[in-house]
């Protein structure tokens, strides 16, 4: 395990998992290889889990594999097998754990379109609700998942940043399950304990698409947040019965008056898990140094989102730039919000980060890049984890 070792707010590895395109033996004992061309690692797939890799039909749209959408996963079962998360690779890059999101993607392959977010400007339009029936179902079996693999010995389920901790540099990676936004609970809430009874401790009210709570960011370039109404009432009051069950709210993804509405309602720390600075990169799906401001001022934080649409100031899904982009990324959180509420969300398996991370096995690269960048070992030790079990000591009341 290297030196640094890194705690992270958003990974979707459990998607890959649902589907079939990889099983928890696979994840404990390292990803099988034999992919087709161009898969893998790093491989150019979509943004912010919207291509996802090794399945034909990803989160949100075509990403030029195997045709075959269809069913409550909208996926093709199969397809290559890689990605950027197994525990060699953590162990190897330092990965420690994260948040582990259970997404229910549209069955329509609705959400994104990778040629338009290659060449800007672009606003690719957001799929149709999902159903509650069909997100109840999905939801079950990425639980199901999660817990299967605790049982190949791969992660450690954590419903405490206690356990974060004792996990943390061991031999399996440290899981909170979270769930990225929130089709499975219904408008009466009903749900919401089951799930959190399972382990869930961080929740997303929406992905991008509209649902019963609220409305998300499209994938629009450029493009201000300040997109569609804010929170329904069952959304405020899925907000309230987060704070009283010590479920983290989660800000990425949703509309800037959704965001306004949590923050006049929340009394936990405001959270982003994986989102950007929109003052280096003008994208729709990023933060406003006005809302960054208001992050502060809760003493909240935000992961550091690994997407290329999302860290290029051109908003290209790119994966061919340097690591100094998303060093300008961090620097402008730092500024305002401080040293203690920055850390890391990389997306993985659901983004196309940089060619100089890859995966999970290159964060050394983003460590070396951080060191050379001035960064000092306590700053260091923050950004890779510290200020995540801070924030998580703080919203979870330990």
């Amino acid at each position: 395990m290297p030196e640094t070792v890194f705690f992270d707010g958003h990974n979707d590895l459990i998607l890959r998992l649902v589907r079939g395109a990889i099983d928890a033996e696979d994840v404990a004992r390292g990803a099988r290889r034999g992919r087709a061309p161009g898969a893998g690692a790093g491989a150019r797939n979509g943004a912010d889990g919207d291509g996802r890799i090794g399945s034909g039909c990803e989160k949100g749209g075509e990403t030029g594999r195997e045709p075959g959408c269809g069913g409550p996963i909208g996926g093709h079962i199969g397809g290559h097998i890689g990605g950027h998360i197994d525990l060699p690779r953590a162990r190897a890059g330092g990965f420690g754990g994260g948040l582990f999101a259970v997404f229910v993607p549209s069955p329509d392959g609705g959400g994104l379109n990778d040629d338009a977010m290659r060449a800007p400007p672009y606003d690719v339009p957001l799929p149709a609700p999902i159903p509650r029936e069909t997100a109840l179902e999905v939801t079950r079996a990425g639980f199901d998942a999660l817990e299967r693999l605790e049982a190949a010995g791969a992660i450690v389920i954590c419903r405490s940043a206690a356990q974060i901790a004792a996990a943390l540099g061991g031999p399996r990676m440290a899981a909170v399950a979270h769930l990225e936004g929130a089709e499975a609970i219904g408008p009466d809430l009903e749900g919401l304990e089951e799930l959190h009874a399972r382990g869930l401790r961080s929740l997303g009210p929406v992905w991008s698409r509209p649902n019963v709570f609220g409305h998300g960011v499209p994938f629009r370039f450029p493009a201000s947040p300040d997109v569609g109404p804010g929170l329904t009432d069952a959304g405020k009051a899925l907000v309230r019965a987060c704070n009283a069950l010590g479920v983290m709210i989660d800000l990425s993804h949703l509309n800037e008056k959704g965001f306004d509405d949590v923050a006049a309602i929340s009394d936990a720390p405001l959270v982003a898990t994986h989102s950007n600075a929109w003052a280096v990169c003008p994208h729709a799906r990023n933060l406003t140094d006005r809302q960054l401001r208001m992050i502060a001022e809760s003493d909240g934080m935000v992961g550091i989102n690994f997407a290329s649409a999302f860290l290029r100031p051109d908003g290209r899904m790119d994966d061919d730039f340097g690591l100094d982009v998303m060093l300008r990324h961090f620097d402008h959180m730092i500024k305002i919000l401080g040293e203690d509420r920055v850390g890391i969300g990389s997306d993985f398996d659901g983004a196309l980060v940089p060619k100089p991370i890859g995966d999970c096995a290159g964060l050394p690269a983003l460590a070396e890049a951080m060191r050379a960048h001035g960064y000092d070992e306590a700053l260091m030790r923050k950004l890779a984890h510290e200020n995540w079990l801070r924030v998580l000591r703080k919203t979870w009341d330990e």
